[in-house]
């Protein structure tokens, strides 16, 4: 059985804590289209900083313990992060950010596309997967704080439903 100095688990507990908030910053910084759209490159990067970061968390232990301790202290500063934005309006504000708008009745917003690092191919791929076709048929298209963007075309005296079934109930007939 090995020997634990309380010390050296606290210590990774608060290096763990360190990286996963220094991480949050980073991830919020980088924008909404980083979360939605990630390119292999994205992938690479992701591994990447795994790697480097591991040794920041855990230091010079390597065992089993020091590893299992950091996967259950981000876990758990993750369930805090998520309770707390619950709670507190500005922490969920700061932390999801809010959606964009990027084109408004069929006209792009250049301003917004440029802070987003978004271009029109980019729009014009989200209108292609709503079967849209040019953009002077888009209502709106708004930037999710989740990097997805969604279109809503303009009526064209065709309405497309979808029907989607609540869970429990069943479909009417």
């Amino acid at each position: 059985m090995i020997n634990y100095d309380p010390l050296s688990l606290a210590e990774i507990v608060l290096r763990t804590s360190a990286v996963y908030v220094a991480l949050l910053i980073g991830i919020r910084v980088a924008g909404k289209r980083e979360l939605g759209q990630m390119s292999p490159f994205d992938l690479v990067v992701v591994l990447i900083i795994a790697n480097a970061v591991q040794n920041a968390m855990v230091g010079a232990d390597t065992s089993l313990t020091g590893g299992l301790l950091a996967a259950f202290v981000l876990l758990l500063v993750n369930w805090i992060v998520g309770r707390l934005r619950l709670h507190i309006p500005w922490l969920n504000r700061d932390l999801t950010g809010h959606a964009t708008l990027l084109v408004n009745d069929g006209h792009y917003i250049e301003q917004n596309m440029r802070r987003e690092g978004i271009d029109e191919d980019d729009i014009a791929m989200a209108m292609r997967e709503h079967g849209v076709d040019k953009v002077s048929q888009v209502q709106i298209a708004i930037l999710e704080v989740d990097g997805t963007i969604s279109i809503v075309p303009k009526q064209t005296g065709v309405s497309h439903h979808t029907r989607r079934r609540v869970r429990g109930r069943k479909p009417k007939d």
